[in-house]
């Protein structure tokens, strides 16, 4: 059985492998981690990760990339997976779109790059606990 995924989306491959050393450290062994360059490759990951019934249990995802943005995207998936932890990660969202992202994506937490590691640990920690 494979187990629950967090994924993780930006548009900058090296904030993707810096959240994957955080997360692997953090986490080890208990979910599975993917990555994605932009919201379009982020909802493919999903359609095939869903088709394969494999659950995604957190998605952290940039705001400002190309195509669309990361509030629209979180907006998208929560249509599809309401349960799913939507944790914006950004240096440049604007208040709007983090109160339209918690209004209509149910944004659990927006932290701001960059970030700060344990704060980041702590959110999901805390997120997780709060899910089950």
């Amino acid at each position: 059985m494979s187990k629950p995924i967090i994924l993780c989306v930006d548009d900058e491959p090296f904030v993707l492998e810096s959240l994957e050393i955080e997360l692997k450290r953090a986490f080890g062994e208990n979910y599975d981690y993917e990555f994605a360059e932009s919201a379009e490759e982020a909802l493919e990951v999903i359609q095939d990760l869903s088709e394969d019934n494999v659950e995604v249990l957190v998605i952290i995802s940039d705001w400002l990339m190309p195509g669309m943005k990361g509030d629209e995207l979180l907006i998208r998936i929560h249509q599809k997976m309401p349960t799913v932890i939507k944790i914006m990660l950004t240096g440049q969202a604007d208040e709007e779109a983090v109160e339209r992202a918690q209004s209509e994506a149910h944004l659990q937490h927006c932290l701001r790059k960059p970030w700060d590691s344990q704060e980041l640990i702590e959110t999901i920690k805390t997120s997780l606990a709060n899910h089950e």
